[in-house]
């Protein structure tokens, strides 16, 4: 019973995050939003079982494409104009 709130509590932050991402108008936030989602769907799928897929996740969900989304802001602008 305790590891289903563990999941449910993994589950609302991974939505938060996800709402967050779209809704920040910050492109560096919402990179590392993007980061954090991808970091949390890592510990969700490790939970699962699905040990191959949690790493995948990782290197390339969270740790890659995190660090070329926030390099890509910083040779732009930051905030959008909307």
């Amino acid at each position: 019973m305790e590891r289903e709130w563990i999941d449910v509590i993994t589950l609302a932050i991974v939505i938060v995050c996800a709402i967050g991402a779209i809704n920040v108008k910050d492109l560096l936030g919402a990179s590392i939003l993007l980061g954090a989602y991808s970091f949390l769907m890592c510990i969700l799928w490790a939970v699962m079982g699905a040990v191959d897929v949690a790493f995948t996740e990782a290197t390339v969900g969270a740790g890659v494409s995190t660090v070329f989304c926030v390099a890509a802001v910083f040779h732009t602008t930051r905030r959008t104009k909307d």
